[in-house]
């Protein structure tokens, strides 16, 4: 494959996670825009590795950093920009077990550091999560959780996805 196929593919994946994460703007994508920029992070992992995956995720944090929203920019930077790569490393682990408890352990720590920058940022505290009070924030992490496994079964589907029907069509451009 050429080099300037990759960094191409590379430039074009950075591109479009940006693009996506803008969207955090508007309210009701906060949450879900750095989710699905985190996709065009995974795109690199599968076509040119880990190395060109890391330099994807590198671009558009540097993008995001500059121009996203507060809360749309903390959780692409600290889970979802990454964890495409992550996952893919974690799943070349034999023992299905040790690869959920990296995995999960991953999203917790993400999570907690997400959550110190945003009481950092916003002041919010564990007792401010709505009418279940300190219970709320205990509810909130079942439902994270429970979101976070969705979503990495989400990620195996895409890349199933994208090796049948989309990688094909990107054959002759790599020659």
């Amino acid at each position: 494959m050429k080099k300037t196929f990759r960094i191409t593919l590379c430039a074009i994946c950075s591109a479009l996670s940006f693009v996506v994460i803008l969207l955090g703007y508007f309210p009701y994508f906060t949450y879900a825009a750095p989710a699905v920029a985190g996709l065009f992070v995974m795109i690199p992992v599968i076509e040119t590795g880990l190395t060109y995956a890391f330099a994807t995720y590198l671009t558009s944090a540097v993008l995001v950093t500059l121009f996203a929203e507060p809360e749309t920019k903390v959780l692409f930077l600290v889970l979802f920009g990454f964890y495409p790569i992550i996952k893919s490393i974690f799943e070349k682990i034999p023992n299905r077990i040790l690869e959920w408890v990296l995995k999960l352990t991953t999203f917790t720590s993400s999570i907690v550091v997400s959550y110190l920058i945003f009481k950092y940022l916003t002041d919010i505290d564990v007792n401010d999560f709505g009418p279940l009070g300190k219970y709320g924030a205990g509810v909130f992490l079942v439902l994270c959780y429970i979101a976070f496994v969705l979503y990495d079964l989400a990620i195996s589907q895409i890349s199933s996805f994208y090796f049948a029907r989309i990688r094909p069509k990107l054959d002759g451009l790599k020659k």
